[in-house]
């Protein structure tokens, strides 16, 4: 058994071009100066060589702990739905401490470009089909088999409501990638904020709850070492993808993307020393702290059938099966076989075969529309009727503070 389990996660090591992955958990041995900070990390009096598990965000976290326990969570959700645009004035009625924490958490760090981030505007623009494939589809699924994140997705309130709970983390990955994501018309600064709140109240509840303690490793969730493991299940691998799947990105526009995720982690309450200043070393960190993680767990299982069952929901001629097959085609085989989806030979050749020439034909590299163009497109419209704002119409899916844990089943 223990040989079989070594070669499985060998097999998924390979298949996420990261050799040698292991289950064991190793130290954190990242250095902070391959961080934004570069050698300025090093003034931090070792901060960071701190393991980034133990460490989460004070701040906000005591003051949602302040909201929870004063019952003002019903003020608050009321107090922030109308506040969507980054140019938006902060909300009124917020508790004095949140409102201050708030007014200067909008704020982009000192070292945000924003000649970088207009420019990352304008790539995701025109790498938007590729990476909304590999954020729903890719990073959506792979959630489900990083264990940390689908127990807490799972057992806190959001977890009882997947579409909901989907809706919500598309919005953020959609505000993110949108052409004014960072400007005044933009969302993301907003966007994010609320997500960061919405993470402190989880933090506030899942140790609580005496279904997810009894399941989890960790004390306290969404520490800043899961919230880079969750970026590496995202931007890290939308970037290994890309470049696999050959689109065309020149340097400047692959270090515009990157920064865009640097302000990002920023934004969501991660320690400067963390972030990666290069693809180079976030590709390091992934491998120590992504992939040896990766397995299977109930918990995951169950997410992983409800998000593609979303999809596959959407009909417009997309099969579960070419949905499945989608899914091995990004991940593999070892994560497809975990989380038991069958297997559809005329999908995987079609896929295979025309993946390469959809990407070819959008890049303007192959004159006419292979065949499977049609199929590709509609995989597209079902991701997004699916998961933005629940199929509704609108580009604003509101989000929410949770007031409790997903109740016991």
């Amino acid at each position: 058994m223990a040989e079989l389990t070594r070669r499985g996660v060998l097999t998924l090591g390979a298949a996420l071009g990261l050799a040698g992955a292991t289950q064991t958990s190793t130290a954190w041995s990242w250095s902070g100066s391959q961080s934004v900070l570069g050698p300025a990390a090093a003034a931090l009096g070792g901060g960071s060589t701190v393991d980034p598990q133990w460490v989460w965000d004070d701040q906000i976290d005591a003051i949602m702990a302040s909201v929870i326990q004063n019952g003002q969570v019903p003020a608050v959700n009321a107090a922030i739905l109308p506040w969507v645009d980054n140019s938006d004035p902060l909300p009124t009625g917020l508790p004095p401490e949140l409102a201050s924490f708030l007014q200067g958490a909008v704020a982009l760090p000192a070292w945000a470009d924003r000649a970088k981030l207009r420019r990352a505007a304008d790539f995701n623009r025109r790498k938007d089909t590729y990476l909304f494939m590999i954020y729903g589809i890719g990073g959506g699924i792979m959630s489900t088999v990083i264990p940390r994140e689908a127990k807490s997705v799972y057992w806190s309130k959001g977890g009882a409501d997947m579409q909901d709970r989907a809706a919500k983390t598309f919005s953020f990955g959609y505000d993110l990638s949108d052409i004014n994501a960072f400007e005044p018309n933009g969302q993301f600064l907003v966007t994010s904020n609320k997500t960061r709140m919405v993470h402190s109240a989880v933090r506030h509840f899942l140790p609580q709850s005496p279904y997810w303690k009894a399941v989890a490793d960790e004390t306290i969730p969404i520490s800043n070492h899961d919230i880079l493991v969750t970026f590496h299940s995202t931007g890290t691998f939308a970037h290994k993808k890309l470049k696999e799947w050959g689109v065309p990105m020149s340097a400047a526009d692959q270090d515009a993307f990157l920064h865009s995720w640097q302000v990002a982690l920023h934004m969501l309450g991660v320690r400067d020393e963390y972030i990666p200043a290069t693809w180079d070393a976030a590709h390091a960190q992934s491998a120590q702290i992504l992939t040896p993680k990766l397995t299977w767990t109930p918990e995951g299982q169950e997410l992983a059938e409800v998000l593609l069952g979303l999809t596959a929901q959407v009909d417009l001629g997309v099969t579960r099966g070419f949905l499945n097959e989608f899914v091995r085609y990004q991940l593999g085989d070892q994560i497809g076989d975990w989380l038991g989806l069958r297997r559809d030979p005329v999908s995987k050749a079609t896929i295979r075969n025309g993946w390469p020439l959809y990407i070819k034909f959008r890049e303007g590299l192959l004159p006419i529309a292979p065949v499977s163009f049609y199929i590709f497109d509609q995989l597209l419209r079902a991701i997004a009727m699916a998961f933005l704002n629940r199929g509704q119409s609108g580009l604003t899916t509101p989000i929410t503070i949770p007031d409790m844990n997903r109740p016991g089943v």
